[in-house]
C-alpha cells in the first residue's frame, strides 16, 4: 500500500486535522491524525490491516495486541488477516493493564498494533504488559509514525507510512506563543 495512497484517504475521510492540537501524549502538534474517521469502514480498516500483516505473515506470530482505544480496530484487522487471536491492554486507574481474562502463555509470540505513534509511549506501556505476563514480543506495528522513525518502543517496528510531524512542549509551543487555542480531539481527553 502507497504512503500517498494511505495520506489521500485520511484527507478524504477528515482524518487528518491541521490546526493546534494537544495529543494524548500531552505535546501540541500542528497535525492531527484522528483514525477512528479512517478506519470508520470496515473495507478500509480491512485494507490497512492486510498491508501491516503482510510485513508479518512468516514470523510465526502467534497473537496481536494492542493498547485501547485507538488500536483496537486495526489490531484486530491485522489478527484476522494473520488469521491469529486478538487481545488488549487498557487502562484503570491510569495504569495500562491486562484484563478481560486474557491469558498468554509463556513465551506467547506477539505483534503490538497501534494506529499512531506518536513518541511510542501507549504501545510501549502495552508491551511491558504483556511482557510481564510472560509474553514474548517480537515486534511493533503502526499505520502510521508520526515520529519520523524516532520512537522507540523496544522493539523492532513497522509502519505503513512514516512522518516526521513536529510535537512541543506546551512551554515551546509555537502556536501556543501566537495565542492560538489549543483543542484535545484524542480519546483520552473528550
Amino acid at each position: 500500500m502507497e504512503s500517498e495512497k494511505i495520506i489521500e484517504h485520511f484527507r478524504d475521510t477528515n482524518a487528518l486535522l491541521e490546526g493546534h492540537f494537544i495529543l494524548s501524549s500531552g505535546l501540541h502538534s500542528p497535525k492531527y491524525l484522528q483514525c477512528a474517521l479512517a478506519l470508520q469502514y470496515p473495507f478500509d480498516s480491512a485494507k490497512f490491516g492486510k498491508a501491516i500483516a503482510e510485513h508479518f505473515v512468516d514470523a510465526g506470530i502467534e497473537t496481536v495486541a494492542s493498547p485501547a482505544i485507538g488500536g483496537l480496530i486495526i489490531g484486530y484487522e491485522v489478527a484476522k488477516a494473520l488469521n491469529v487471536r486478538f487481545i488488549w491492554t487498557e487502562r484503570k486507574a491510569g495504569s495500562m493493564t491486562l484484563r478481560r481474562g486474557f491469558q498468554i502463555k509463556e513465551g506467547e509470540k506477539i505483534l503490538a498494533v497501534e494506529d499512531v505513534i506518536t513518541t511510542g509511549g501507549s504501545v510501549k506501556e502495552c508491551i511491558d504488559v504483556l511482557k510481564d505476563h510472560g509474553g514474548n514480543v517480537t515486534n511493533a506495528a503502526s499505520i502510521i509514525d508520526r515520529s519520523g522513525g524516532k520512537a522507540d518502543v523496544g522493539v523492532p517496528r513497522i509502519s505503513l507510512v512514516e512522518l516526521d510531524v513536529p510535537s512541543y512542549e506546551k512551554e515551546n509551543c509555537p502556536m501556543c506563543a501566537e495565542g492560538t487555542e489549543a483543542v484535545k480531539p484524542g480519546s483520552r481527553f473528550i
